[in-house]
């Protein structure tokens, strides 16, 4: 397996290039986004690991250009801990993300585990009965008619969207779009869902969220 790793730190590069070919990858380093998506356009790579913060242009330019040839799965690596900064790297096209400083073990983990997944991505139009979800100009549209979202509202669409068909726990949801460890004394999710449907599906006879009773919610076109 071929992995292209785009990170300017230079001994965080040598330690992940060297951990990685150990492991049994083949790894090319790249030090700046340009390098980066010269590498990802001209070769073929199983992986991309890329930082955001990066010299020339950041990583997510590099992901948006990268997005509009190629579907290879990326990891984005970012010291930046804030849901926003995930939820706009999954919008742009990423796989996976992980948040500084993280153990090597984890990182091979997430790596193997997208390596057996491949690239799964939709193109940036999902589209689930007569809903259409624009994911990079998140927009959405229902029945030809536009429904406008919050940021938390269009990540946990975007999730059910992504997963459709499957049921996600609401400990599931918690973790993905706020990051937190679900609290059964926390409604959060269950008002987030009240809002979305409020928006999504009030409107209209064919509803595609639905609830599982003691698990969570789950995201169909259905008949």
């Amino acid at each position: 397996m071929k992995i292209l790793l785009v990170e300017d730190e230079i001994k965080s590069g040598e330690y992940l290039r060297k951990g990685l070919r150990e492991a049994g990858f083949v790894v090319d380093w790249a030090r700046d986004g340009a390098d980066g998506l010269h590498l990802a356009l001209q070769d073929s790579y199983d992986l991309v690991i890329l930082d955001v913060m990066l010299p020339v242009f950041d990583g997510w330019h590099l992901l948006r250009e990268l997005r509009k040839t190629r579907d290879t799965p990326v990891l984005f690596l970012t010291a930046r801990d804030e849901v926003e900064d995930r939820v706009k790297g999954l919008e742009l096209g990423a796989d996976d993300y992980l948040v500084k400083p993280f153990s090597f073990m984890e990182l091979t983990a997430r790596v193997r585990t997208l390596l057996r997944r491949g690239p799964v991505r939709e193109s940036g139009l999902i589209e689930i009965a007569d809903m259409q979800i624009d994911v990079l100009k998140r927009r959405v549209m229902r029945n030809g008619e536009r429904i406008d979202l919050t940021v938390k509202e269009f990540a946990l669409l975007h999730l059910l969207a992504q997963r459709r068909g499957e049921v996600l726990s609401r400990s599931v949801i918690a973790s993905q779009v706020w990051d937190m460890n679900f609290d059964s004394d926390t409604n959060v999710v269950d008002v987030a869902v009240r809002r979305l449907r409020a928006k999504l599906d009030d409107a209209y006879a064919h509803k595609l969220i639905q609830t599982v009773r003691g698990i969570g919610y789950v995201l169909e076109a259905g008949e």
